[in-house]
């Protein structure tokens, strides 16, 4: 499956948050996958702002009820929020009717709450957990197939 990089941030408040997305974001390509996880709060919506500034979008909210949002920037960003259907049990299913392959290829795809079902839409991703058990948020980068391969996270 390639191998797994991995690079920790500690992220002191949004402004930070908001640059590590940005930082993530310079290094895509169009097709990439970013799967964002973490506990309500911890900043995944901050983080996915950072990523739209980078891409020259400025009005992103967490799409929690709508599920998922394409956004129009120097490369579309797909933003998708899983949360409601882990809640319902049906991930899974969902992602598949989605159909988020068709313009997945021509943007970035950030999908908060991204696990295992995420994870089988592309062998390689980044996979950013947000640990927020202190003051301090721990942010973690695994870097997932042979894509980002030397690229410094």
């Amino acid at each position: 499956m390639g191998t797994h990089e991995v690079t920790t941030h500690r992220i002191a408040d949004v402004d930070q948050m908001a640059a590590l997305g940005e930082k993530v974001a310079r290094l895509c390509r169009p097709g990439d996958l970013i799967l964002l996880n973490g506990p309500l709060g911890a900043g995944k919506t901050v983080f996915v702002q950072g990523v739209g500034k980078a891409l020259g979008i400025s009005d992103i909210t967490s799409p929690t009820f709508v599920i998922s949002r394409i956004h129009q920037g120097s490369m579309p960003l797909i933003h998708v929020d899983v949360y409601r259907l882990l809640e319902a049990g049906n991930a899974a299913a969902y992602l598949d009717d989605l159909d988020l392959d068709t313009a997945r290829e021509d943007g970035l795809t950030v999908i908060e709450w991204g696990g295992a079902e995420s994870a089988r839409l592309s062998d390689d991703r980044l996979e950013i957990t947000i640990d927020r058990s202190s003051e301090e948020r721990i942010v973690t980068v695994t870097a997932v197939g042979p894509r980002w391969n030397g690229v410094e996270l």
